[in-house]
């Protein structure tokens, strides 16, 4: 339950945070008369994400037992790298967030009213996409029968709601970077589980091999339904009896990823930029290649061109 909970404050709370930007920056312009159609995109993004999230629940379930098990492990897969990539996207724009809002809202207000609409929904309807999925994927990977995921998300997402018209109001003061650093590394552990349960769907699917294949059982010492076991699987998405690939894909994950997430600004920066550095080579390459085939192709050209003369 807590990893649920976790969840849904950290995705909600990134939607409140939004949210609390716009409507604080109309009214400290004085464009109250904006904030109508800002609400308006804000709702339809809601109910756009409650009914994605309605549609995966109540949509699987017409579906064979391996269509669903590979559906929920490719959707399972499909979550973890959008949570990946918003995780690391927060850590590196949560500075510049406001500014990059306020003047997307900026260009909005000097367009008119569907703008307005529009902004608001882009704005908010991602993170409600996201955390949609991620939810879906987290709440069947934790599900243990009882209504504890869903109570863990819904408390998440309601804190959120809280905290967000508090920071609207000025009431509470927080260290955003701190939270978002270590909400996300929390995060990152719940991804690789979430992963890891998407690998054993797709292997019940018979889209991918070694289900038989176990790295270890410890069923006996932390069974499922004592309270420890019950403890590791909802904060950790621990499973006593995971195969080899759940464990290999679970490892290959998580570590570079928080080797990576708490890598100094410079480091992460470095890669980009050897990234970047080795793909500009690589197209000076090509370029140069087909730099030389043209001269001599041209060469080849002017040459026949002498022999008929």
């Amino acid at each position: 339950m807590f990893a649920n909970y976790l969840t849904g404050l950290r995705e909600g709370l990134e939607a409140s945070l939004v949210v609390c930007i716009l409507v604080a920056y109309l009214v400290k312009t004085g464009r109250r008369d904006a904030l109508k159609p800002v609400w308006t995109g804000i709702g339809i993004a809601v109910l756009l994400a409650l009914g994605f999230g309605a549609a995966l629940t109540y949509g699987s379930q017409e579906l064979t037992f391996e269509a669903q098990e590979a559906l929920g492990g490719s959707l399972s897969i499909v979550a973890v790298g959008l949570v990946s990539w918003m995780v690391f996207w927060m850590r590196r724009t949560a500075r510049h967030l406001k500014a990059e809002l306020t003047g997307r809202l900026d260009a909005a207000l000097r367009m008119g009213t569907g703008a307005l609409v529009a902004t608001a929904f882009l704005a908010v309807g991602r993170e409600g996409l996201e955390t949609a999925l991620f939810v879906w994927s987290s709440v069947r990977a934790l599900s243990d029968g009882t209504h504890g995921p869903v109570i863990g998300v819904a408390l998440g997402l309601a804190t959120a709601v809280a905290l967000g018209w508090l920071f609207y109001k000025g009431a509470v003061r927080i260290d955003l970077a701190k939270f978002f650093t270590w909400t996300g590394a929390m995060l990152l552990v719940v991804a690789a589980g979430v992963l890891a349960y998407g690998v054993h769907d797709l292997q019940e699917a018979r889209f991918l091999g070694g289900l038989s294949d176990k790295a270890f059982d410890v069923s006996e010492q932390v069974p499922p339904d004592s309270w420890y076991g019950t403890l590791l699987k909802g904060v950790f998405n621990f499973q006593p009896d995971p195969t080899v690939l759940q464990v290999a894909v679970w490892a290959l994950y998580l570590v570079p990823m928080l080797v990576l997430f708490f890598a100094p600004a410079g480091f992460r920066s470095s890669v980009t930029a050897a990234t970047t550095g080795t793909q500009r080579a690589t197209d000076d390459q090509a370029h140069a290649r087909t730099s030389a085939a043209a001269d001599r192709s041209g060469g080849g050209d002017r040459a026949d061109g002498r022999r008929r003369r």
